[in-house]
C-alpha cells in the first residue's frame, strides 16, 4: 500500500509566505509603474480616452488684456493665450488654427474673458471692438523705477529694453548736465500704439513735463532746480492743499541757511522711498549720500521723484507764511501741522506720535 510522505507545516507556511511575499512585490512594482506611466503620460491618456478634454468650453468669465505683438505667429499668440488662462492649452487654440489656415491676426491690446473655449477666443481676436488702446497711468510722486515698471506691466513692454533706453538722459532732450530722468517723467494717464518703442515712450513723457514747464514759463536753466523743489513737495505733502505750505517751509529754510531736513530726500539716498513709511531709519538719516538733505545743507542732488502740475505749481509759488516745520497731523487725513518754533514743532511731532500709539491700524 502506497504512503504519502508526510510534511512538515512550518515548511508550508513559509512556502505560502514566499509566495505571497512575491506577489506583493509584483503587484508594487505594477503600482510603481502604473504611477510613473500616469504621471508623465495620465494628462495625455485621459485625453485620448476621452475622459478629460484640453479645452474650455463657454465664452468665459471676468476681463484680460492679452496683447499681440507685429511679427507674431500662431503659436505664439496660442502660447500667450494659455498664459493669461484665456484657453485652457495652447495646443488646443493651435489645433483650431490649423483647422483655419485663412485666419490673420491684427496686432494690438485685446479685452478678452478669461477660461474661455478656443473659438470663443478666436471670434474675439477677430472682432476689432474688443481692440482696446495701450493704456498706462503714472501716479505722481512715482519715481523713474517705478514708472518704467508700470509702463512695463501696462503694455507688456520688456523692463529691461525701458530701463537700457533710460540710461543717456541727455537722448531725450533735458538740459545739459542732468544725469538721470528723475523729475522728467510727468505723471498722467498715456495711451501707446502697439509698436511704440521704449524710447519713444519714454520721450512722450519727457516731452508732457517739458510742456508743463514752458505753460508755466520755467526758464530752461532753472528746471532742475524746480523739479528738485517740485519732488520734495509732491512726497512730503499728504494732501494736494498743503503743497503751497510744505514749499514755503522748504524756501524758508533755504533762506535760513537752515538744512532742510526731509525724510523723503534720507529715503530716497537709501532706496527706502518705496514702503510709503513716514518714519526713517536712523542709517538713513545719517548715510552722506547727495540726496540725504540730514547731512548736507541746500537742496538735493536732484528730483527725488516725478511731480505733477500743481506741486511744480508749488515749487514756483509757495503760500506765504513764516513755517519751518512740519508733522504729519494726527487723524490720518494726510494733513500737516506746520509750525514756526521748535517748540511748536516738537508739540506737533508728540501729538502724532500719540495718536500712533494708541490707533490701531494707523499705518505710522
Amino acid at each position: 500500500m502506497n504512503r504519502r510522505a508526510q510534511r512538515d507545516p512550518r515548511q508550508t507556511r513559509k512556502r505560502l509566505l514566499i509566495s505571497l511575499g512575491v506577489a506583493v512585490v509584483l503587484l508594487g512594482g505594477l503600482a510603481a509603474a502604473g504611477g510613473y506611466l500616469w504621471s508623465h503620460y495620465g494628462s495625455q491618456i485621459s485625453l485620448a480616452l476621452g475622459w478629460t478634454s484640453n479645452d474650455y468650453e463657454g465664452e468665459g468669465s471676468g476681463e484680460v488684456i492679452v496683447v499681440i505683438q507685429e511679427g507674431e505667429i500662431g503659436q505664439d499668440i496660442a502660447a500667450t493665450l494659455e498664459e493669461h488662462d484665456v484657453v485652457k492649452t495652447s495646443d488646443a487654440f493651435y489645433s483650431l488654427l490649423l483647422e483655419r489656415p485663412n485666419v490673420e491676426f491684427q496686432p494690438g491690446a485685446y479685452q478678452v474673458r478669461e477660461q474661455m473655449s478656443s473659438a470663443s477666443a478666436l471670434e474675439a481676436l477677430q472682432n476689432p471692438d474688443n481692440r482696446v488702446p495701450l493704456t498706462v497711468t503714472i501716479p505722481e510722486g512715482f519715481t523713474v523705477e517705478q514708472t518704467l515698471e508700470r509702463i512695463s506691466e501696462s503694455i507688456d513692454m520688456p523692463l529691461e529694453d525701458l530701463q537700457a533706453a533710460a540710461e543717456n538722459p541727455a537722448e531725450f532732450g533735458v538740459p545739459s548736465g542732468v544725469d538721470t530722468l528723475e523729475g522728467w517723467l510727468f505723471p498722467a494717464t498715456y495711451e501707446f500704439e502697439i509698436d511704440t518703442t521704449p524710447t519713444e515712450a519714454i520721450q512722450r513723457l519727457v516731452d508732457e513735463q517739458r510742456a508743463v514747464l514752458d505753460s508755466l514759463d520755467v526758464a530752461e536753466d532753472d528746471r532742475e532746480r524746480v523739479l528738485t523743489i517740485a519732488a520734495m513737495v509732491q512726497k512730503e505733502s499728504g494732501i494736494a492743499d498743503d503743497f503751497g505750505k510744505v514749499s514755503r517751509v522748504i524756501q524758508n529754510r533755504l533762506d535760513d541757511g537752515m538744512r532742510l531736513q526731509m525724510d523723503s530726500t534720507a529715503q530716497y539716498g537709501m532706496g527706502e522711498h518705496s514702503d510709503g513709511s513716514v518714519w526713517s531709519t536712523d542709517e538713513a538719516l545719517k548715510d552722506d549720500n547727495p540726496w540725504n538733505t540730514y547731512v548736507h545743507t541746500g537742496l538735493p542732488k536732484g528730483p527725488i521723484s516725478n511731480p505733477g502740475r500743481a506741486a511744480i505749481e508749488a515749487a514756483l509759488q509757495p503760500t506765504q507764511g513764516d513755517w519751518l516745520y512740519f508733522v504729519v497731523s494726527p487723524g490720518g487725513t494726510g494733513a500737516s501741522t506746520f509750525s514756526v518754533t521748535a517748540s511748536e514743532h516738537e508739540q506737533a511731532v508728540s501729538e502724532y506720535r500719540e495718536w500712533c500709539e494708541t490707533t490701531p491700524d494707523s499705518g505710522c
